[in-house]
């Protein structure tokens, strides 16, 4: 319930914006008709669920009042939650009924049954990855795993440094090099050093210059290959982090580093801090890729494990 407030609390803006709007047309209206769905398609537009996204939800809106018989304003409400359960469920992996903020599945050994597992984190500056992988390598030591950060972003100005004070926090261990180092070898000496040290999980920091920087993409690339070369299914995981603030914006960077990395899940962060926390709905379809985490607030503890039908009770409460 505690984890339930907190990610209500996190979604109020976005709530507000699209939920509370649809609600306000709704009880202003007594019976449905086109005015009625073209207003809430506007909404769900300046939300950032996307035209497409959007004309798909509205048209399976249509269907199910037609399908259902709906004449009642009240009922349009439920039936759109439904149909944005639906999208965000679609492909999802079965998740249970625990609620965690960090799932047992992503503690996992690697995919050869050793240790460790091998997460690595990338997207542009300026999303929050670096406290991203803070909070994650909480949430692992948290439940008792043994937890070391490779700051193998080594382009950027104190990334090391930050790392560090975030590693300091989660009482976790931090491999990283001097400013300038190849990032590869970073990951390489984190890789070994973890499978000396007996570590459960390994989570790689990555350079995050602008997303359109090719010289930037094939060094991300190469510390991909490097730790392959070491474990053959490593990494495990690669976390694509969006600022949820940025909108569509986050689409086109998603693209890019799918194409470029085979990114297997995403984390969208700052949904606190947006009113069109939307685009969860519009990334989730768009690009057929889990949203495995989302960030509702500052503190370390502030990551949340996304389960779409929470997020959906949380939104329409």
């Amino acid at each position: 319930m505690l984890e339930f407030m907190k990610l209500k609390k996190g979604l109020t803006k976005t709530r507000e914006s699209l939920v509370g709007k649809i609600s306000k047309i709704i009880k202003s209206r007594k019976k449905i008709d086109d005015d009625l769905l073209d207003e809430i398609e506007e909404i769900l537009i300046g939300a950032d669920v996307g035209v497409d996204v959007t004309l798909e939800i509205v048209d399976e809106l249509k269907n199910e009042i037609k399908k259902q018989g709906y004449q009642n304003s009240g009922d349009v409400l439920n039936v759109l939650k439904q149909s944005i359960i639906q999208l965000l469920c679609e492909a999802e992996p079965d998740q249970g009924t625990e609620t965690q903020s960090v799932p047992a599945p992503s503690l996992r050994t690697s995919g050869d049954g050793h240790k460790p597992h091998v997460v690595m984190v990338v997207g542009v500056n300026g999303t929050g990855k670096t406290t991203t992988i803070g909070k994650l390598a909480n949430h692992y030591k948290s439940q008792n795993k043994r937890v070391l950060l490779a700051a193998a972003d080594t382009f950027r100005a104190a990334a090391a440094e930050q790392l560090a004070v975030w590693a300091d926090r989660a009482g976790v261990e931090l491999i990283r090099n001097q400013a300038g180092a190849d990032p590869a070898a970073v990951a390489y000496d984190s890789l070994n050093a973890a499978l000396a040290r007996d570590i459960d999980i390994l989570i790689v920091d990555t350079a995050g210059r602008l997303h359109t920087k090719i010289n930037l993409m094939e060094e991300v690339k190469k510390i991909k290959r490097v730790m392959n070369k070491q474990i053959p299914t490593a990494p495990h995981e690669i976390l694509l982090v969006l600022d949820a603030t940025t909108g569509q914006n986050g689409l086109n960077q998603a693209r890019q580093f799918l194409d470029a990395l085979g990114v297997t899940g995403l984390v969208l962060t700052k949904l606190d801090g947006t009113a069109k926390g939307g685009i969860v709905i519009s990334i989730r379809r768009q690009l057929n890729l889990p949203v495995r985490y989302i960030g509702v607030g500052e503190g370390i503890d502030d990551l949340e494990y996304f389960d779409p039908r929470q997020f959906a009770e949380a939104l329409f409460q």
